[in-house]
């Protein structure tokens, strides 16, 4: 490649893809477009114009990259579109997490895995990102044999509409439904995190269970996390694993109000399990969903493939 990459949002006017244009002026990149759908074509965003993001649109040809922040169905649709137009898509829906041969992919966790794709590259869950970040560290130094985690998702999680009803709603007046399918024994999100982790880390077998609610916060995500490992990790040295791991800042007491507007995970609270079998370890974390738990990661996918293109171009 040469030039400035030809960068592609789809979802543009949603809380993520408002994010996504954000961080891509932030970061420099100025060859951007906004796309959405029709009701939504012709409106401004961050300064551009949004176009209607039609199959016809996205095969074009004129993208390098094309960031996906809609809803499964529609990444369905349009997705390979783009892929059609020879661009790498990089989808943030749960339309391609789990699919065979496609990579699921968090740059400090398995960066590598985007690489090997020329077509889908799949952005995790909004809680799964932050997860796996913590996982990491402590899974190389000591082996995870089991995940025990409590997601407080906020508004934002549900999207720009949902942000503004909770802004509009008395705290007495409140009622936080959840917006994810039920099995009759799971939320699919609680299913999501599971599956995500085992993908991400490559332990399809690592045995993971997930509570997740919603909570009348606007932007930033919650977890209590609960790991045993198979090697004895002292609190003290986790800490010290964490301290030195991408993408991760350790505070006391980790806040979603602390974390919004930041790109790194907060990560604290890091202590003996006292339930657990003497290998257990309980921490907390919280994470901007809209930044590291969405946009930011798909960018710095996009930015890693980006390098390793050009570090492939001959001299």
């Amino acid at each position: 490649m040469t030039g400035s990459p030809r960068i592609g949002v789809v979802g543009a006017t949603g809380a993520v893809g408002r994010v996504t244009l954000g961080l891509l002026r932030d970061r420099g990149h100025r060859n951007v477009r906004a796309f959405a759908s029709a009701r939504s074509a012709g409106t401004v965003v961050d300064g551009l114009r949004v176009e209607e993001a039609t199959p016809e649109a996205l095969a074009a040809g004129d993208l390098d990259i094309c960031l996906f922040s809609v809803g499964t169905s529609p990444s369905r649709e349009l997705v390979p579109h783009a892929v059609r137009g020879g661009a790498l898509a990089i989808d943030k829906s749960s339309a391609y997490r789990l699919e065979p041969g496609i990579p699921l992919v968090v740059p400090e966790v398995n960066g590598e895995r985007a690489l090997a794709n020329e077509g889908i590259v799949a952005n995790p869950n909004c809680c799964s990102i932050p997860l796996v970040c913590v996982l990491k560290p402590l899974h190389e130094a000591a082996g995870l044999t089991r995940v025990r985690v409590a997601t407080y998702q906020s508004a934002s999680g549900a999207g720009a509409q949902r942000m503004q009803r909770l802004r509009e709603t008395a705290p007495d007046e409140l009622d936080l439904e959840m917006t994810w399918d039920f099995d009759g024994e799971e939320f699919d999100e609680e299913t999501k995190i599971r599956e995500e982790t085992r993908k991400i880390l490559e332990l399809p077998e690592l045995p993971v269970s997930a509570t997740c609610v919603r909570v009348p916060v606007l932007v930033g995500h919650a977890e209590s996390v609960w790991v045993e490992t198979l090697e004895p990790l002292a609190p003290g040295h986790a800490q010290e694993l964490l301290a030195q791991a991408g993408s991760l800042r350790l505070e006391d007491v980790p806040t979603p109000r602390k974390a919004a507007g930041e790109d790194e995970v907060l990560v604290g609270r890091i202590r003996p399990d006292r339930a657990g079998d003497g290998n257990g370890l309980a921490l907390f974390l919280a994470c901007d969903n809209l930044r590291k738990g969405a946009a930011l990661n798909a960018i710095q996918i996009a930015e890693l493939v980006l390098a390793g293109r050009l570090a492939a171009q001959p001299a």
